[in-house]
């Protein structure tokens, strides 16, 4: 059945598309690419046609459109298939799909066999399940399809390597048919968001889209802008499609339509001829303590803006306010970073487990996966167990693997209700009001969990009347490598040697948890627990533990204790301790400690500091006396032998068991401790880095020594400080004869009156 609608720029590009082998399709915001391509397709080929679409919007509206204008009802030859909704029938020849539900659906049809041609809609996106759904779509056309066709198509899309990826397929362009568009830049401001769109708002006409990144400022917004005289509209993902059809479809009344990017790229909303960009929007990525999916605020790409924009000029004139300046618009990214660079990959690894596909890196990856991050998906999809049949059916969840081995365990304990709403909470990325994940469960949910969670429990068996531990369990199965012990009060430590603090104690304090989700606080250098849930030790003995003697360092006793402990990803489930262990291991760990800890923490500071001033100075003149301050440490770290703690490295020292080894009459015939004056009488030398060596005494210490004492074999006087009777000096000088021919004539006289008693001959 031929399609009735009207003409759209893409629709002079259809007579030239081929009708076998792959093709790239890049063409203009508005063009028509989306309804009218797997259309034509469809009136000309045999087989099934699927449109993979990055969103579930994006492929209802696109379906219904196409239905529309073949005048059929949505489920007869033109259907769409996305999560928790299938509009499909057996008649269904076109069939519009967001990426998951294809790769699914590669799981349980490896061949694909009724398809003839997949088609990937607005591929610049770069979602990981489309970089995936195209990786598999290639292998299987290149190892069992070669008559499969593959069709990549995008607005923004940098053609030439994607058709080089598919083998140096032909381009097809059009230019579409965008009407005038005036593209008005902000100034920086200190309003709030919420406040600068509805400043924005006095300055459109028509019906106005309004992208804002989620749905917490969508409803800020839609409250200050309440004094327009308009429909107010939400529209992002978790709202019920009747509440999002509602926001797309046709009013008598203008409107303003507050968008997430689910709106950025899809078909073309009727009326819309204003744009209000704020640039912002939640990015998908993953939290790096729990693999949980979370989104962040960032600013979009260049290529976003460009599509966001273009929205505003497809049925008429239209303007685009963007809430930034140009110089921002200028300074970002060209286009947004391929999620499968970002994002945590064990559920893309977990697809391919339970396709038979071990070696991920043999696919024909566009953008190929971090090494790095896969081996990290892989070593946790082995500890989850996730192989052969438990892999399928851990696959065959829409939820992530860790949630997914979670509900295997709540099914064989019969508590797969409770488990359910726990994934639907964590799986939705709505906040945990309390840290008890057990008490959660028991808690209302957002209708999008309620959702998720209504999925997770089918065929769910009748509920134990017991169910917390068989739940807190099944968490243990999800998370066992977030197993945390206390330290003291709401403080954990948590597997591999994290140290976290619960965000709000637990109903019940437990002394071991399951710490599920991590928030690391960067403004305060802290991990604080958001949700966790109570466990016993014991539990854990069902996992692999190990038994080892390990060495564990005591800050408050400074000494190095052995333990013997059942441990558990570091943690020590049951231990017994040797105080004092006299072992070459504990000898050897004690000696890396002293050097670490410095000298300093055993020795007289000023008398070594003195030595070692003296060593350097006999160094300056050429004389080795086989000391430093790394053999000081060195000869300290030997004291260790046979010993656990720093206070047994001072008792040593204390009685006379250490002394530093060094050529002893070098050092004192290059740079004596003391020099003698008269008869039993000596005085200290001071040796100082950069200064000359000095000894000080009152003035008539010094009577009667023409000759300055000197040092370094009698190649250097000293300095000499010359002390009044009050201990001050009056004069420094290294030539004692001189000094008592020329200065202390002019000094006596002075001194004499200053100190009357003494006698100044």
């Amino acid at each position: 059945m031929e399609s009735i609608a009207l003409i759209l720029p893409i629709d002079e590009l259809l007579p030239s598309l081929p009708l076998e082998g792959n093709t790239v399709i890049e063409a203009a915001p508005g063009a028509g690419k989306t309804t009218r391509v797997p259309a034509y397709l469809m009136d000309r080929i045999d087989g099934e046609i699927i449109v993979l679409e990055p969103r579930r919007l994006a492929a209802r509206l696109a379906a219904r459109r196409v239905a529309s204008e073949r005048r059929e009802r949505i489920g007869d030859s033109v259907g769409y298939q996305v999560r928790f909704e299938d509009f499909t029938g057996p008649k269904t020849r076109l069939r519009y799909m967001t990426e998951g539900v294809l790769n699914r659906r590669i799981a349980t049809d490896p061949t694909l066999r009724s398809v003839s041609t997949v088609i990937l809609d607005e591929f610049h996106e770069r979602h990981l399940e489309g970089d995936l759904a195209l990786a598999l779509l290639l292998d299987l056309q290149r190892q069992r399809r070669k008559d499969l066709r593959i069709v990549v198509m995008s607005a923004t899309l940098d053609a030439a390597p994607i058709a080089a990826h598919l083998g140096g397929c032909p381009i097809l362009r059009s230019e579409g048919r965008l009407f005038p568009l005036d593209i008005r830049y902000t100034p920086e401001s200190a309003l709030k968001l919420e406040d600068r769109v509805a400043a924005a708002l006095d300055k459109t006409t028509g019906d106005v889209l309004v992208f804002l990144p989620g749905a917490a400022e969508i409803r800020r917004a839609i409250d200050a802008c309440r004094r327009h005289d308009m429909l107010l509209l939400p529209l992002y993902g978790d709202l019920s499609p009747e509440e999002q059809d509602r926001a797309v479809e046709k009013t008598s009344q203008r409107k303003a339509i507050f968008a997430t990017n689910i709106a950025e790229s899809s078909i073309t909303i009727d009326g819309v001829t204003a744009v209000i960009d704020s640039g912002l929007a939640r990015v998908a990525s993953d939290s790096k303590t729990t693999g949980l999916p979370q989104l962040s605020l960032g600013k979009i790409s260049r290529a976003s803006a460009i599509q966001r924009a273009g929205r505003a000029a497809r049925t008429a004139p239209g303007t685009c306010i963007r809430l930034y300046t140009e110089q921002d618009f200028l300074s970002r990214a060209e286009r947004g970073t391929p999620e499968i660079i970002s994002r945590e990959l064990s559920g893309l690894v977990l697809q391919l487990r339970a396709m038979g596909i071990e070696q991920t890196n043999s696919l024909p990856w566009m953008t190929p996966p971090p090494p790095a991050d896969l081996q990290r998906a892989e070593t946790l999809l082995d500890e989850l167990g996730a192989k052969g049949d438990v892999a399928k059916r851990m696959a065959d969840m829409p939820v992530h693997p860790r949630l997914a081995r979670m509900m295997i365990e709540a099914n064989q304990r019969n508590v797969v209700r409770k488990a359910a709403r726990v994934a639907a909470l964590l799986s939705s990325g709505d906040r945990v009001q309390t840290p008890d994940l057990i008490h959660a469960a028991e808690r209302p949910l957002s209708p999008y969990a309620e959702k998720i969670a209504r999925q997770l429990e089918r065929n769910a068996r009748n509920e134990t009347h017991h169910w917390e531990r068989g739940l807190a369990e099944s968490i243990l199965a999800a998370y066992p490598d977030r197993v945390a012990k206390r330290r003291k009060s709401e403080e954990y430590t948590v597997a591999g040697g994290i140290s976290a603090k619960l965000s709000s104690p637990l109903p019940k304090p437990s002394e071991w948890i399951v710490a599920v989700d991590l928030d690391e606080m960067s403004e305060r250098s802290t991990v604080m627990i958001r949700a966790a849930c109570p466990i016993e030790p014991d539990w854990l003995l069902d996992y692999p533990v190990e038994a080892v003697d390990r060495y564990l360092w005591s800050r408050e006793k400074e000494r190095f204790e052995q333990e013997s402990a059942l441990v558990f990803h570091g943690l020590a489930i049951e231990s017994s301790v040797n105080p004092r262990p006299a072992t070459p291991e504990a000898a050897s760990l004690l000696a890396a400690k002293i050097r670490e800890a410095g000298w300093r923490r055993f020795l007289d500071v000023e008398q070594t500091e003195a030595l070692l001033a003296r060593v350097a100075f006999s160094k300056e003149q050429g004389i080795d006396v086989n000391f430093d301050e790394p053999r000081l440490l060195d000869q300290l770290a030997a004291l260790a032998e046979g010993r656990s703690g720093f206070d047994q490295i001072r008792d040593a020292i204390k009685n006379g068991e250490w002394a530093p080894q060094l050529d002893h009459y070098l050092l004192d015939r290059v740079a004596p401790k003391t020099i003698p004056l008269h008869g039993k009488m000596s005085v200290k030398v001071n040796y100082v880095p950069g200064q000359i060596p000095w000894i000080e005494s009152r003035l008539q210490d010094f009577w009667g020594m023409k000759e300055t004492p000197k040092i370094a074999d009698g190649k250097i006087a000293v300095l000499v400080h010359l002390l009044a009777p009050n201990r001050r000096p009056v004069q420094m000088t290294q030539d004692l004869g001189s000094f008592w021919a020329k200065l202390y004539p002019e000094l006596k006289s002075a001194l004499s009156r200053r100190y009357p008693k003494h006698q100044w001959p």
